[in-house]
Parts: structure tokens; C-alpha cells; sequence
């Protein structure tokens, strides 16, 4: 059976320990004045570690089945009778051991102490062994509530990130249809040759999007496709740049985040203006430890907040840009941040500020 020790936890909770020891001897100094302060310690030490240590290790051998969850994922405190009977055990270790352990390394007054004495002892041992395990067990139950706390917010969290995904992808794919219907008229070989990059390309994109994450390289390359078959109907209007630093691609970021942006930019900044224009895409580090996305475009672009100017998904007001606002905000917790900077006959950018490490 391997052990999976929490160190830091343990360390943690032994320093709790010795602090309550002094505690408690500055108690027993009471009792047993003839004995020195120091002396008291350390008997209280030896009775209160080794209690401690059958506790704290002990619980690693209970099935984690059987044990509170822990906040942190780690082993938590046994549920129920098996952390009573855990318990029991590590007190009478430590006044027959602790005891015995006392007696040998300190000596003194415990020679002279009488059979009164000893019960004195035994009952101080079992209510300050029934005390720390209470204090023990009551953080273990909050320490399991909060795990059950952050796991109904990640389940919720994942589960609208699977609804804004949901509304995704049959946007996306009415898009591509509506592209492929408009260049039916106008170039029906064009066409022919669009069909067979849709299928390609859908079959990669819807796959992709079932996971709540994927890296940005596989991002990037969903981009690819899509910026590649607005080429066949867009012709020479329509160039574009991805830029992906290597050290980034492995970045996991939501999927298909970028998708919405890069359509608005060819929907609603290239595709009006006659001359087209360029799609540029970028990752990179932003200020201080954050992962900086930018999608700009060389399109129409407008005014912010002037009546009429403002293009339906551009302004936020829209699919496009609310739903990425919304995947940002559910996946990152507030901790992202999505801007919009544009300039009519200029173009548009899109820049969205991620925690790195995340």
C-alpha cells in the first residue's frame, strides 16, 4: 500500500500540536508544582506527539472511501466511528507509550507520583487527546464542505461552458453554410471546392469543441481551416496571419474561444469594404503573468457608441462577442478580460488578458 503524505498539512498540524502541549503543561505545572515548567513540557510533548503521530499517520491506512474530502485533494479525516476509534487508539498509545517515553528521557517528580496521580494523569491525557481530535475533526468536516463547495462551482462552471459551446457550434455552422450558399451562385467551382474543405473542417472543429479545453495550437489550426475556406470564396480580398509563439502552443485555453472573433472580423470589417483586407491573429504574453489573445482585422471597422455605426456582434451587443465575453468570465472566474478597440476605415481589435497560470 503507497502513501500519498501531505507534508506541508502534517508539519502544519504538528506545530499545532506542540503549541497545545505547552498549553497544557503550563496545567499540569499546576497540578505537580514540585515538577519544573520544562520538565512538564516535556512529558506533555512526548504523551502529545506520539498521540499526534498515531493519529495523523494512522489515517492514511483508512481507505480515503471512508474519510472526509479534503479542499486541498489530499487525505482527509476519517468519517464516523473509524476516526472515534482512530482516536482511542492514538490516546492510549500516548499516555502508555508518551508516558513510559516521559518518564525515561526527563525523569524527576514522576518517580514520586502516586497511583492518584496517575489517574490524574490518564483522565488529563484522554480529554486533552479528545479535544485536539475534536479540533482535528471539526476542521476536517470544513475542510470536506469546501471541497463540496468548490466541486459544485466547477460542476457548474463546466456545465455553462458546455451551454455557451452548445450555442456555438450550430452558429458556426450556419455561418459556414450561409458562406457556402453565396458563393453557389456566384462560382459554383469554387463552390465544389469549398463543400470538400466543409467536411474536413467540421468534422475536425465539431470534434474539438466536445472538450471544455483544448491547447492553442489545436486552436490555431481550427482557425487555419476556417480563414483557409474563406479564402476560396473571398479570393485575393482576403489575407490572413496566425502567430503562435512555440512556447505557447501547449497553453490550454476554452475551444473554438477565437472562432466567433475571427468571423465577425471577415463578416462585418472585410466582407463590407470592397478592397477586403487581413485577418491577423496573435498569442503572446501579456503584462505581468498573463496570456494576451488578439484578433485584428483591416475592415470597415466604427465608431463605439455612435448610433447605427456600431456592427451588431463588434459592439458586444451581439452573439459574437457576448458569447466570448461569457466563456471568459465562467471559465476564469473574473479573472479574465476581453476589450474591443476600433476606428472607422481602420478595422477592428479584438484583445483578450488571461491568467497564464490557470
Amino acid at each position: 500500500m503507497r502513501l500519498h503524505i501531505d507534508w506541508l498539512s502534517t508539519l502544519r498540524h504538528g506545530i499545532q500540536v506542540v503549541a497545545f502541549c505547552c498549553i497544557v503543561a503550563v496545567l499540569t505545572t499546576t497540578i505537580w508544582p514540585s515538577n519544573p515548567y520544562w520538565v512538564q513540557v516535556g512529558n506533555s510533548l512526548c504523551i502529545g506527539l506520539i498521540t499526534w503521530a498515531v493519529i495523523e499517520f494512522g489515517r492514511y491506512f483508512i481507505d480515503e472511501r471512508h474519510c472526509h474530502r479534503s479542499a486541498s485533494g489530499g487525505h482527509g479525516w476519517p468519517a464516523g466511528w473509524r476516526g472515534l476509534a482512530l482516536s482511542a487508539l492514538g490516546i492510549a498509545c500516548g499516555f502508555f507509550f508518551g508516558n513510559a517515553l516521559g518518564h525515561y528521557l526527563f525523569g524527576g517528580g514522576n518517580d514520586l507520583r502516586s497511583a492518584r496521580d496517575e489517574q490524574i494523569g490518564l483522565v488529563l491525557t484522554i480529554v486533552a487527546g479528545a479535544a485536539a481530535s475534536f479540533y482535528f475533526h471539526l476542521r476536517g468536516k470544513a475542510a470536506n464542505l469546501m471541497a463540496e463547495k468548490n466541486a459544485a462551482e466547477r460542476d457548474a462552471s463546466e456545465a455553462q461552458l458546455k451551454l455557451l459551446q452548445s450555442q456555438l457550434e450550430p452558429h458556426m455552422l450556419f455561418n459556414t453554410l450561409a458562406n457556402l450558399r453565396a458563393l453557389i451562385g456566384i462560382d459554383p467551382t469554387a463552390a465544389q471546392q469549398m463543400v470538400d474543405r466543409i467536411n474536413d473542417y467540421l468534422r475536425a472543429t465539431l470534434s474539438a469543441s466536445r472538450a471544455t479545453a483544448h491547447p492553442l495550437a489545436a486552436e490555431f489550426d481550427r482557425l487555419r481551416d476556417y480563414l483557409e475556406l474563406m479564402a476560396i470564396r473571398m479570393g485575393t480580398r482576403l489575407t490572413y496571419s496566425l502567430e503562435l509563439p512555440d512556447e505557447l502552443r501547449a497553453r490550454p485555453i476554452p475551444t473554438l474561444l477565437l472562432q466567433p472573433l475571427v468571423e465577425n472580423a471577415i463578416k462585418h470589417g472585410l466582407e463590407p469594404k470592397v478592397a477586403g483586407g487581413t485577418v491577423r491573429v496573435r498569442a503572446m504574453h501579456g503584462k505581468g503573468d498573463r496570456l494576451l489573445l488578439e484578433v485584428m482585422d483591416t475592415g470597415v471597422g466604427y465608431t463605439p457608441g455612435a448610433s447605427g455605426s456600431t456592427p451588431p456582434d463588434a459592439s458586444g451587443s451581439g452573439f459574437g462577442l457576448v458569447q466570448v465575453r461569457e466563456r471568459v468570465a465562467t471559465a476564469y472566474g473574473g479573472r479574465g478580460a476581453v476589450s474591443v478597440q476600433s476606428e472607422p476605415g481602420t478595422g477592428t481589435t479584438v484583445r483578450i488578458d488571461l491568467p497564464f497560470h490557470e
